[in-house]
């Protein structure tokens, strides 16, 4: 089923899909990714309206059915997020554990921690002593054990 807007055709997601061929590809940044009814674009320019059992979360990679049967991937879009570099893993599981503390959502990598630009965390951080670095990338946090059905993230 497709939907008319404004003249223009507006593909339907009503599921995601585990195997197929990507026609197109959906940037979202975390907060898109987080909801189950959304308008948006696909990179090609598309007009897509998502409308996923409530609770979805989509990560990167994930893929989704339109109800004409093509498939999009999901990409991660860039949006601000504040990284934590420090070859000290003392340091960085100090920043995590206080960090959890707060349900804040992370992305862990080699030798980073990172979240979403919030300048008050930013402000614990530093007084943890690591440095913060506010960029503009993409943010995949780590997959909750909720992140089937729900999600519970309090800070973002």
């Amino acid at each position: 089923m497709e939907h008319e807007e404004a003249g223009r055709t507006m593909l339907e997601v009503h599921e995601l899909a585990t195997e197929g061929a990507p026609t197109d590809r959906l940037p979202l940044s975390w907060e898109l990714r987080r909801k189950s009814r959304l308008k948006t674009t696909t990179e090609g320019g598309e007009s897509v309206g998502l409308f996923l059992p409530r609770g979805t979360i989509l990560f990167e990679g994930d893929l989704v059915r339109a109800t004409d049967g093509r498939i999009l991937q999901i990409v991660a879009a860039p949006e601000d997020v504040s990284t934590i570099s420090s070859p000290d893993a003392v340091l960085l599981a100090r920043v995590a554990y206080h960090l959890g503390n707060r349900h804040v959502r992370t992305q862990v990598g080699p030798g980073f921690i990172r979240y979403r630009h919030d300048r008050a965390i930013d402000e614990l951080v530093r007084k943890l002593g690591a440095e913060v670095v506010v960029e503009d990338v993409p943010f995949e946090p780590e997959r909750g054990t909720k992140d089937h059905a729900h999600d519970h993230d309090l800070a973002s």
